[in-house]
């Protein structure tokens, strides 16, 4: 069975070597342009069609996926299927060409969280599952009948870093069962039910990583695990849109605004002292205190400094009373 592959970022091309490993033929693979990156503005291809050439497969990257040449080219490959993970929006002309149809990689249980940041807005949300779906692609996004799942269990503590690497593993493995059952066609799709569709997963935005201290102590350890980038202790997951990180200001003694991402946060229902308070030992912990609960910084990052444990943090800032944050 001939293949077409289509993706972008890193989560994709973990996707597309775990099949090509496994034996799926994949004639051709389809990826976004190269983007400028950095301060430098060097030009970057994408994770998939860096990973493609590396398997030495045709890739590629129109600017358009109503071009005429490159639809054509599509054409040519004669395949009998196209395999999507975290793409852009499909015209029918495309979806519709292979006659096995089209099937979509999406990284929550749908019919719920469907749209752009499923794996932050189930953690944003405080939810203590989550899954992975694949599902054929039709004319209204995320809604075409459903293939295969498999649900996850979060704690309290999942970051996005985290539950990014647990569905994309788990992801290659879904995407090698659902390809092997449409080709032994012992797969029955199912069609999803709208009424238990309750929450949706819109794309993240500017606004909403800022952190507002007004809000309950649950929702903002919430949000700040739920854009979190740390995978473990000493590693971060870097380079990846979706752990953009909170963030907040630090009022310095000094007068200083010192923009402040939030990395790693632990949350406690005990409090002392009003709301928006710090308490420190200036050794080990920072507690901000808040009317319903505490939440201690674990790990952050200063503007234009590398990421560091609140210890480390402490070593060289001496946090007094005069301290504040917004």
């Amino acid at each position: 069975m001939k293949i077409v592959f289509f993706g972008t970022p890193f989560f994709a091309a973990t996707n597309l070597e775990f099949l090509y490993e496994n034996n799926i033929e994949i004639v051709s693979i389809v990826s976004a342009p190269d983007k400028e990156k950095g301060r430098g503005k060097k030009i970057i291809p994408a994770d998939v069609k860096l990973k493609g050439l590396e398997l030495g497969i045709d890739v590629l990257s129109p600017e358009s996926l109503k071009d005429e040449v490159f639809l054509e080219k599509l054409k040519s490959y004669n395949a009998d299927l196209f395999v999507v993970v975290a793409f852009r929006m499909l015209p029918k002309e495309i979806w519709s060409m292979p006659k096995m149809g089209t099937i979509n990689l999406h990284t929550s249980l749908l019919p719920n969280y469907r749209g752009a940041a499923p794996i932050n807005r189930v953690l944003i949300n405080g939810e203590d599952k989550t899954g992975i779906t694949t599902f054929n692609i039709d004319e209204k996004i995320d809604c075409g009948k459903i293939l295969l799942q498999e649900e996850i269990k979060l704690t309290q503590n999942t970051t996005a870093a985290e539950l990014h690497n647990i569905l994309m593993n788990k992801g290659s493995i879904l995407l090698l069962k659902t390809i092997n059952g449409i080709q032994e066609k012992d797969l029955s799709p199912v069609l999803q039910d709208d009424s238990l569709s309750t929450m949706e997963a819109p794309k993240l935005t500017k606004e909403l990583t800022k952190i507002d201290w007004n809000k309950p102590a649950t929702e903002i350890h919430n949000l700040i695990r739920g854009l979190s980038p740390v995978l473990s202790e000493n590693k971060l997951l870097k380079d990846v849109s979706i752990c953009p990180s909170a963030w907040f200001l630090f009022h310095t003694s000094e007068g200083k605004d010192v923009r402040t991402k939030f990395l790693l946060s632990k949350y406690s229902s005990k409090t002392t002292n009003k709301s928006g308070s710090l308490d420190t030992d200036n050794k080990s912990y920072l507690k901000i205190n808040l009317s319903d609960g505490s939440i201690y910084i674990e790990k952050l990052q200063i503007a234009g400094k590398n990421a560091v444990t609140i210890s480390q943090f402490l070593l060289g800032n001496k946090v007094d009373n005069k301290w504040t944050i917004s």
